[in-house]
């Protein structure tokens, strides 16, 4: 595995594990300036929103990401993968995401994410 693509799935699990743990503080270091996310409500956030949603405690259960698959494309990479996680109601579902990240400075950061539920 190369050091991008190894990097890369690392950062896709912390994003994963930072939405079910509410982590403001790894988002803050893994988003760019410039991030936006498509909610599954179909609302378009900023990075400062996406932070402030973040902060919430988030209702679902055991978020998982599953059949995970990453591009790059030189200093660009697309994540896709299917979800599944546990509704409030104990209900098993499932669901998507995209997200770009783009090598800014030699890091790797989020500069995208498309959520579907």
């Amino acid at each position: 595995m190369n050091n991008d693509l190894a990097e890369l799935t690392e950062l896709n699990h912390d994003y994963v594990a930072s939405v079910q743990n509410s982590d403001v503080k790894r988002f803050d270091e893994i988003l760019a300036a410039d991030f936006y996310c498509s909610n599954p409500d179909k609302s378009l956030v900023d990075r400062a929103a996406f932070l402030r949603q973040t902060a919430k405690p988030v209702a679902i259960k055991n978020l998982r990401a599953e059949d995970v698959k990453i591009r790059i494309l030189g200093d660009f990479a697309i994540i896709h993968a299917a979800t599944s996680y546990t509704t409030p109601d104990g209900q098993q579902a499932h669901g998507r995401y995209t997200d770009c990240w783009a090598k800014q400075n030699g890091k790797w950061l989020a500069v995208s994410a498309h959520v579907t539920r």
